[in-house]
């Protein structure tokens, strides 16, 4: 079991980022080097759509932040594309030179509140700048996953592309709100582009009343797979704490069965504070010798992400 020191809060929405409105959701982490990461997450601007932000902070200190900027990473989607509500980051891998930034698309729906999907931009410079690779999805609903599909985790062991992504299962009015409910699946590519699905659950519901899962972040020990997650309860998740998010943990030997260890995440929610009602999104990275964990607080990230650092 690995026990998580929580360090605290990095950042929260302030007058750095001067388009940005509420939250600061879903941290991606790109290790550039043992002294400094790249931080992609979303900030809702005051239309409350969701554009990507990028940061830069110290290795030893992600407290510290070195440089932030300024501007959305790029701009909404064209009228009519899958991403012309918003963008969310949500997974990064580096190959032959190029980073590739697999991030969810937003649209705004009638029948349900939204529709996501995921997309990809590349960036051929180091970081510096991205662009978007299609103005359409890499992956997105299909015959025989009918609703969306939304964050992912991008890993490639041998020249495969592995994705262990959320995918909806269904819509269910809840007190008059349609509400979704998603677990995770896996896929695989030879391409980061075009994916082989076969259905495969990765992380399945405990039970009936739970709702979501989702935002997996995957580390490999030698032969053992560890993942961390955020689910929650099917119904009150926003109102009540115990029914919010938490972060969940699972382990495997291949990386396509896994064993569902909730009890050994190593991290709860605070007494007071931040993230002292709920905890999602996950992203764990091992940086030299140290592994961090950095997450959202309450409100899905409108307190703002922090992270914790793994007990030696």
């Amino acid at each position: 079991m690995i026990n998580w020191n929580k360090k605290g809060l990095i950042y929260t929405v302030d007058d750095r980022l001067p388009w940005a409105h509420t939250h600061a959701q879903i941290p991606t982490v790109d290790v550039l080097n043992e002294n400094r990461l790249g931080i992609f997450f979303s900030s809702r601007d005051y239309a409350n759509r969701s554009l990507i932000a990028r940061m830069e902070v110290d290795a030893r200190n992600p407290t510290d932040i070195l440089d932030i900027r300024k501007e959305p990473l790029f701009p909404l989607g064209r009228l009519g594309t899958f991403d012309d509500c918003g963008a969310m980051p949500s997974s990064i891998v580096t190959w032959k030179g190029l980073s590739y930034l697999y991030y969810i698309g937003w649209n705004v729906r009638n029948t349900v509140p939204y529709h996501n999907a995921i997309g990809l931009a590349v960036s051929e410079d180091g970081g510096r700048s991205y662009h978007r690779m299609f103005e359409g999805p890499v992956m997105d609903r299909t015959a025989e996953e009918p609703y969306f599909c939304a964050t992912s985790c991008i890993r490639i062991e041998n020249g495969v592309w592995r994705n262990w992504y959320l995918s909806c299962t269904g819509w269910e009015t809840i007190e008059g709100h349609p509400e979704p409910r998603y677990h995770l699946k896996y896929a695989e590519s030879s391409d980061g582009i075009h994916w082989h699905r076969e259905g495969r659950v990765a992380i399945d519901y405990a039970s009936p009343e739970e709702g979501g899962i989702v935002r997996a972040s995957i580390c490999k020990d030698g032969d053992l797979y560890r993942m961390w997650y955020s689910y929650r309860s099917n119904a009150n998740y926003r109102t009540e704490r115990s029914k919010s998010y938490r972060i969940g943990y699972a382990e495997s030997g291949d990386g396509l069965l896994w064993t569902r260890l909730d009890d050994f995440a190593g991290i709860a929610p605070s007494d007071e504070g931040w993230d002292s009602f709920m905890l999602a999104y996950p992203e764990v990275v091992i940086v030299g010798n140290r592994r961090y964990m950095f997450y959202n607080g309450n409100g899905f990230g409108q307190s703002g992400f922090g992270y914790a650092e793994a007990a030696s």
